[in-house]
């Protein structure tokens, strides 16, 4: 993890404001949405990217009641064997 130097204090509401050169080189707007994770004592932002609910790939994407699964996926769905079910 790289140190940026910057230091920010809590608003009141809990907020922190995310430098605008960091917002810029990450290409974040207003209404960006963010994902936060915790390791031990580090809070991780990171950008929000819808992915492919069985590979995790985050391109050619087909939305499926709700589930995002990639074209890539899908084609392997398509081309399995039938499978036999039991009565």
């Amino acid at each position: 993890m790289k140190s940026t130097g910057v230091v920010r204090k809590i608003d009141p509401l809990g907020r922190i404001v995310l430098p605008k050169e960091l917002r810029n080189v990450f290409d974040m707007q207003e209404g960006t949405p963010m994902e936060i994770y915790t390791d031990g004592e580090t809070i991780v932002l990171k950008k929000h990217q819808i992915k492919c609910a069985l590979c995790g790939n985050e391109e050619n994407l087909e939305d499926y009641i709700g589930t995002k699964i990639c074209d890539a996926c899908i084609e392997d769905i398509r081309t399995m064997p039938k499978v036999k079910r039991r009565k």
